[in-house]
């Protein structure tokens, strides 16, 4: 495991405290030579959600050895003409997926997404430096019963249209509580996009909010879908993730029966009788709903919002 210390230099940053880690990097605060605070993100010698420690009970406290058992670590995907495979990866593949990500996050011109300043060598690693957006993730707001508000999530879908209607985001891949961070202001600031491999075999993303290993903005969809079910009932819609056929050509009966028992899953209003059935409906065309696209859920909830 890398391990960057309280004062340590890296370039011309020296670092100030561990920000969090995730299943292939770990990002710390550092200060430039102004005083001014970064985040620098560095990946690990190797990666893979599974292989992370997670502590016993849940907790706010971040630390380089381990996650919060709540939070859930992207998993590297790997595609193959008989289906996918879940797998870690080594250290080059970390460091070639932590320039690709530089590179996606440069062509994203967007408030609503963490912006990227450069990415530097260190110890013969790269390292990404970006803006350090002050907040919490949404994960540190469900675990502390704040407020939720689904604006919050309406700025994400906008946001994510543009950028597809741009050309420079055609998806984030990798939407979760622990991938939007909310200012004080309230603002919206979404980060980690789904590391994507050159000829798209391989993209790290998270099974439980994206069960069925999309590559496209559906993925997106799906992804809020499952944050607004867990946010409304304490649990995952989905358990055995990924889907048995995900990444595979679909449209036999035996894919068509299995999709349709995979996303069978219990209605929000059996969890919890305060669920908003126009919010329930939501929910049930994000995840179930092949062609309820960005452009629907925007309309869908400006609908709930107005009649709130």
């Amino acid at each position: 495991m890398i391990k960057l210390e309280i004062g340590e230099r890296v370039g011309s940053y020296r670092i100030v405290d561990f920000i969090a880690r995730g299943g292939f990097a770990l990002v710390y605060r550092a200060e430039d030579e102004n005083g001014e605070q970064v985040a620098l993100k560095i990946g690990d010698v190797a990666g893979g959600g599974r292989y992370v420690t997670r502590f016993l009970e849940i907790t706010d406290a971040r630390q380089p050895e381990g996650i919060s058992p709540d939070e859930t670590p992207g998993e590297a995907i790997f595609f193959r003409q008989d289906g996918v495979r879940i797998d870690f990866l080594d250290v080059h593949e970390i460091d070639d997926l932590i320039k690709a990500e530089s590179k996606i996050l440069r062509d994203c011109k967007s408030p609503n997404v963490v912006k990227v300043r450069e990415c530097l060598k260190h110890e013969g690693r790269p390292v990404l430096v970006m803006d350090f957006v002050r907040g919490k993730t949404l994960r540190e707001k469900v675990r502390a019963l704040e407020g939720i508000r689904l604006n919050w999530f309406l700025t994400a879908v906008r946001s994510l249209k543009r950028l597809k209607a741009k050309g420079s985001l055609p998806f984030h891949g990798d939407l979760k509580p622990e991938n939007i961070l909310i200012k004080p202001s309230g603002s919206v600031v979404m980060i980690d996009p789904a590391l994507r491999g050159d000829e798209r075999d391989v993209i790290t993303t998270t099974p439980h909010y994206n069960p069925l290993l999309l590559r496209d903005s559906k993925a997106d969809v799906m992804g809020i879908g499952v944050m607004l079910y867990e946010i409304l009932t304490g649990v995952l819609p989905f358990e055995e993730v990924p889907w048995s056929f995900a990444g595979r050509e679909q449209g036999g009966e035996v894919e068509r029966l299995s999709l349709s028992y995979f996303l069978s899953y219990t209605p929000p209003k059996d969890l919890n009788p305060n669920t908003p059935e126009p919010l329930a409906q939501i929910v049930f065309r994000c995840l179930t709903v092949t062609e309820y696209g960005l452009d629907e859920l925007e309309a869908d909830l400006v609908d709930f919002l107005r009649k709130e």
